[in-house]
């Protein structure tokens, strides 16, 4: 499993969904809920707010950090 730390750069790595620019202006990574766990095989959980468009979205990162999920 991937570190917490680790989680957090894959998901700045990540194009916002609105703009598909990588500015964040606030990111947040936790641990996944077990219902996440068990139904998507998630690890970490990461909300973004985007410092370019303001919209918020959320990865799903499993457990060898590939994102599951973008939304």
């Amino acid at each position: 499993m991937i570190s917490q730390e680790r989680a957090e750069r894959i998901a700045r790595g990540h194009a916002c969904i609105g703009c598909n620019e990588y500015t964040y202006r606030k990111i947040t990574v936790r641990a996944a809920l077990p219902s996440l766990r068990t139904e998507f095989g998630e690890e970490w959980h990461a909300s973004l707010t985007c410092g370019v468009c303001g919209i918020q979205q959320e990865l799903g990162i499993d457990g060898d950090g590939d994102v599951i999920y973008a939304a």
